[in-house]
């Protein structure tokens, strides 16, 4: 009783039962007791690293993000986009130090944020967008990133050999980002399994978790014996009627819950409940004091600390409450923590162009404003913020959209990032640091399909598992407990290997 199991989360382990292989059923089934094990092997840590998850939910169509910007390559990009290719003229040229093989450049909305005050009038200086932070070695791309059971070929594809399951699909590409494992039902994440491992051996207090999610419960934080801290943007949810052990109210209530039981289900009741109340109060004092007026107000980030108004941009409040967290991160008794975000809306099979001209400047305004707050806090090196989506996009348009493909590419930030670089591979065995960027036309060796009826779905290059291990191992994930984090791994790194996965942190 102490750990109960509805019968809907029973129903949701039955697949697991299935699984092919004794790695991945230990993996998945007897995580709790592989955790405790690999939590009694590691020293306990004296730093602070923290990962962050940008969830761009409905597919972004990430080829009008990092593109071609001359040569041959932009024009086999115009030629398989259309209409709906960006003028070569608009496109913010970058300069990686690892790739030239192609010119390219990025999306113009990935510009930097400048702060205003009410009136209008500029407030210092234009944060840094995501195409300044890569141009200063803050940033980095990763190309051609997706799902894969192993490495994939268009053959492997047109037979059916070794897929991800729902390919195209968007609950079944979002389930297979956030576990990453591609080819099975799962209902635990990898964060939420990194945090089995590692959350007793790095966080003193528990009654919070290491893994905060601003949007609700996900697949990625939950794990075995670890779940979510769901807060608000604005904070955490206010409890009604509590009004804390100074009060009379709160008096009454603590001292009923302190009675003892003989009944287990009535002392478990009590448990918990004190349990919620304490990770309230222990989350209100790290991010927020009481106000003159009465009541709370949030704790004041650093000065010079600017972020674009919440109301009009939902990723910078969500990204403003975890710099928030951040700061509280002793309070929290925190040295490991996760954060997941969302911001929606990016299923564009219409007006891709008008939609992503109005939405990701407010994903660069943003990441603009969370990592000058981050240097403001002094721990940008110890951040690394990641971006993730359902899945690529078709290079052809349906008229003035795109539709589902597979792989895409995606951006990662932090002062520990080794920016400036486009990391991926062209081929299995290729070093993902030595850069890579696909042909973009249509009918290509990396389309899933020939150019008579190519719709230009890219087969990835890189995995998830991949780009996922870099940051588990830059996390504090040993490399023997790799697997039980990621069971997938095995396919793309080989047992033993020193290698870094991707290369933009290790």
């Amino acid at each position: 009783m102490a750990n109960p199991l509805s019968r809907r989360r029973f129903l949701g382990q039955l697949p697991c039962a299935a699984l092919g292989t004794a790695g991945i059923v230990s993996t998945l089934l007897n995580l709790r007791l592989a955790g405790t094990a690999a939590a009694q092997s590691l020293t306990p840590g004296t730093d602070y690293r923290s990962i962050v998850c940008v969830f761009l939910s409905g597919g972004m169509d990430s080829y009008n993000v990092l593109l071609p910007r001359s040569g041959a390559a932009y024009s086999a990009y115009a030629a398989s986009r259309g209409g709906i290719a960006l003028p070569a003229s608009s496109v913010l040229a970058i300069n990686p130090l690892n790739y030239t093989a192609k010119s390219l450049g990025v999306h113009p909305g990935l510009r930097d944020f400048q702060p205003r005050d009410g009136s209008g009038a500029a407030l210092g200086p234009a944060l840094r967008g995501i195409h300044r932070l890569f141009e200063e070695g803050r940033a980095a791309f990763l190309a051609n990133v997706g799902t894969l059971v192993r490495p994939t070929t268009r053959t492997d594809f047109q037979n059916g050999w070794h897929l991800p399951l729902g390919l195209f699909s968007h609950a079944d590409q979002i389930e297979q980002w956030q576990t990453s494992i591609p080819d099975r039902r799962a209902i635990h994440g990898w964060a939420g399994r990194m945090a089995d491992i590692l959350q007793s051996s790095y966080n003193r207090d528990e009654r919070i978790g290491m893994n905060i999610s601003l949007n609700g419960t996900n697949f990625f934080q939950s794990g075995q014996n670890t779940a979510e801290y769901a807060v608000y943007p604005a904070g955490v949810q206010e409890l009604t009627g509590y009004e804390g052990k100074d009060s009379a109210i709160g008096f009454a209530i603590d001292s009923e819950l302190s009675a003892e039981s003989v009944n287990l289900l009535e002392r478990t009741l009590r448990a918990r409940t004190r349990d919620a109340i304490g990770a309230y109060q222990l989350f209100r004092d790290a991010t927020s004091r009481p106000a003159a007026g009465g009541g709370r107000e949030p704790v004041p980030l650093p000065s010079g600390s600017y972020f674009p108004d919440g109301a009009a941009n939902p990723l910078a409040a969500q990204l403003q409450m975890v710099a928030r967290a951040i700061a509280g991160r002793e309070t929290l008794g925190h040295r490991r923590q996760t954060f997941f975000v969302e911001f929606g809306g990016w299923d564009h099979h219409d007006e891709v162009l008008n939609n992503q001209a109005a939405m990701l400047p407010m994903v660069s305004e943003a990441v603009a404003a969370f990592y000058n707050c981050l240097e403001l806090l002094g721990v940008a090196d110890q951040v690394t913020l990641f971006s993730a989506s359902d899945f690529g996009r078709t290079l052809s348009s349906n008229g003035n959209g795109t539709d589902h493909a597979w792989g895409g590419n995606h951006f990662v930030v932090g002062g520990a990032v080794k920016g400036r670089r486009v990391f991926g591979r062209a081929a299995p065995g290729d070093n993902p640091a030595n850069g890579f960027y696909p042909d973009l036309q249509l009918g290509s060796p990396l389309d899933t399909d020939p150019v008579d009826y190519s719709r230009g779905r890219l087969i990835p290059t890189l995995s998830v598992d991949e780009y996922f291990a870099e940051l588990a191992l830059w996390f504090g994930v040993s490399r023997a407990n790799l697997p039980l984090v990621l069971p997938n791994i095995g396919n793309f790194l080989p047992a033993g290997s020193s290698a870094a996965p991707v290369g933009f942190l290790l």
